[in-house]
């Protein structure tokens, strides 16, 4: 399996691989590929990389800029995640979160935020203390990974492109 940054020709296979991931998924609210495309169209994806095997996109993660406690800093939003169904559990969800994370970490990135599994983001390090909220999630599923500075607080708000998901 390889990781690697999106390239233009990956469009119309991260669309196939985020809507299979997320077709039959009882949290999912399906616009997830949409999500991709206007964070993309926006300029507000800051880091977006595949899993490919064979040569065939199999996976896919979005990082965007977040604002915390109405602070612009430098702080990213992980998701979505995507991996397709054929692929899921063989490790490469996990290869893009490390990935991701690596390069966010030494691009300066403060931290990232995640919304999502404490049991499958945990094994990165992300924690949940309470602090974030996002909406009415409830709070474990707000996590976050320090990387430089203090730990933040407050709500969290991802670029507009979320908002299709509303």
């Amino acid at each position: 399996m390889k990781i690697r940054p999106e390239v233009p020709t990956d469009e119309a296979a991260i669309d196939r691989v985020v809507d299979g991931a997320f077709a039959s998924g009882s949290h999912a609210n399906h616009a997830e590929a949409a999500i991709v495309r206007a964070l993309r169209a926006s300029g507000d994806m800051t880091l977006s990389l595949v899993a490919e095997i064979a040569e065939t996109v199999v996976g896919h993660i979005a990082f965007s800029p977040v604002v915390i406690d109405g602070t612009h800093g430098d702080w990213f939003g992980l998701g979505p995640l995507a991996v397709e169904p054929g692929h899921q559990r063989q490790g490469a969800g996990s290869a893009l979160v490390n990935r991701g994370l690596d390069d966010l970490r030494k691009n300066g990135a403060a931290g990232c935020v995640v919304l999502g599994d404490p049991c499958f983001y945990g094994r990165f390090g992300f924690e949940s203390d309470g602090a974030l909220r996002y909406g009415d999630l409830p709070t474990r599923y707000i996590q976050r990974i320090v990387f430089a500075g203090g730990t933040p607080s407050g709500e969290i708000h991802y670029a507009p492109a979320f908002d299709l998901a509303g």
